[in-house]
């Protein structure tokens, strides 16, 4: 992706912000505004330490820097990094590496814009993952629909092949693009020769590619593992908050003046977060956080930290770094509608509450949403969303759950005025949050 086409995915702005200073896996970007080479990068970061090598000025071992460095998954879940190394590297035979580029939550670009401006912080993590483990290949795994990004990532590891950077091989692949495609247990079963569907059985770390013992990281993650690798715990540490250190990728968008991916320390106040994308365009009713599958959060708290612990008394939790500012102009329970609209088409329909539960619960909140509320509504969209989490085949029911609870608890005030006096006047207005309903890949292979 050149530069101009890379700045869609950036602040309008270009004159460096306040918490610029923090930047690590943009640092290059916000320096120069250009995607990194191979060139560029090695001239910034330096080689990665050699394979087998102690990692990072500490002279540690990668797994016990990642553990002190106290990193945590970037691709929504927030488990710990180091226990995904070490369950694979425990195991018995040669391991795999997967690189979950997929990003199929659809109000975020983190992922897709740090691979277009630093590619070789992600495939250099994953190689030491790889090192570390014990594995001898990684599979990049991106949707096939993003025929450029596939393009470029090509270019990167054509350009590692000829400077014979790496000691591992690395496979890149294109998956066909559904929510769910970007579920672990969905990449391996593909890898396998299977549909890009989640499945149960074995974990990945027990029996995943050709039933050999698999990791798969979020490609945000395994970029700040190439930065731990070279620079040590103690100065990923220097960034965030003593219980949640290190920075985290976030993706801006709705109602501000320069959407755009952003990078920020952990416990930055949310208001902050929006200040870097320029701010509310107009006065907030809330923001979305964690995407499709995460919670509103009410603007008056707005000044709470991003972290975990802060965030889950409101039952709120960063997700995979998306922050959506919903306007008091829009109709709130309209902007959920589409959200679950778009879930239950995108669902793998493998299980009960995939494909009857969560198809009823979106039918339901349309009807809410467009002021056509029967009687037993209300009682039947809560029972209905109450049935929907620890019964599918993954998290996907899970997710839409989470957020359509979220909306009867926010807009609770909303969701009266819709049921006793019909739809609100900004119910008719397009949407803010974009929330595709077209159906999922004619085939999962």
């Amino acid at each position: 992706m050149n530069a101009t086409a890379a700045a869609v995915f950036a602040p309008g702005h270009r004159t460096p912000g306040p918490d610029d200073g923090a930047a690590r896996l943009l640092a290059g970007w916000y320096a120069t505004g250009r995607p990194a080479t191979l060139t560029d990068h090695l001239l910034r970061h330096g080689p990665p330490p050699a394979a087998g090598s102690p990692a990072g000025r500490t002279a540690l071992p990668l797994l016990e820097a990642v553990e002190r460095a106290g990193l945590t998954g970037r691709g929504g879940a927030g488990f710990p990094t180091v226990r995904k190394l070490r369950a694979v590297a425990q195991r018995r035979g040669r391991a795999v590496v997967v690189v979950n580029a997929m990003e199929s939550e659809p109000a975020s670009r983190k992922d897709q814009f740090l691979l277009a401006v630093a590619p070789h912080l992600v495939l250099d993590g994953a190689v030491l993952a790889a090192v570390a483990v014990g594995a001898d290949t990684v599979h990049v795994c991106l949707p096939r629909s993003r025929a450029v990004q596939h393009g470029e990532l090509a270019a990167a590891l054509a350009e590692r092949r000829r400077a014979r950077l790496d000691p591992v091989r690395l496979r890149l692949h294109g998956l066909p693009h559904a929510y769910v495609s970007s579920e672990s247990t969905a990449l391996v079963r593909w890898l396998n020769g299977g549909p890009a569907r989640p499945q149960g059985g074995p974990r990945t770390h027990e029996r995943g590619v050709g039933r050999r013992p698999t990791l798969v990281h979020n490609a945000e993650t395994l970029a700040h593992i190439a930065l731990v690798a070279r620079h040590g715990p103690d100065w990923f540490r220097q960034a965030g908050t003593p219980e949640e250190p290190g920075t985290m990728l976030l993706t801006l968008s709705g109602a501000v003046a320069a959407p755009g991916v952003v990078e920020a320390p952990l416990g930055t106040p949310i208001a902050h977060l929006l200040d870097r994308a320029g701010g509310p365009t107009e006065p907030l009713r809330a923001v979305l956080l964690g995407g499709f599958g995460g919670t509103w959060l009410p603007a008056e708290h707005l000044h709470t930290p991003l972290t975990r612990a802060d965030l889950a008394p409101l039952d709120a939790a960063p997700g995979a770094g998306v922050v959506v500012a919903l306007p008091r102009s829009a109709c709130a329970l309209t902007e959920t509608a589409g959200m679950l609209s778009h879930l239950a088409a995108h669902g793998a329909h493998q299980c009960g509450p995939c494909h009857f539960g969560l198809p009823a619960v979106a039918e339901d909140f349309t009807a809410l949403a467009a002021g056509r509320a029967d009687r037993g509504l209300l009682t039947r969209l809560h029972r209905r969303t109450s049935l929907l989490p620890d019964r599918g085949a993954c998290r996907h029911p899970d997710g839409a759950a989470r957020l359509a609870a979220s909306a009867l608890r926010v807009f609770a005030g909303d969701v009266d005025h819709h049921v006793a006096h019909g739809a609100c006047s900004a119910a008719h207005r397009p949407a803010r949050i974009s929330a595709r309903t077209d159906p999922p890949p004619e085939t999962w292979r």
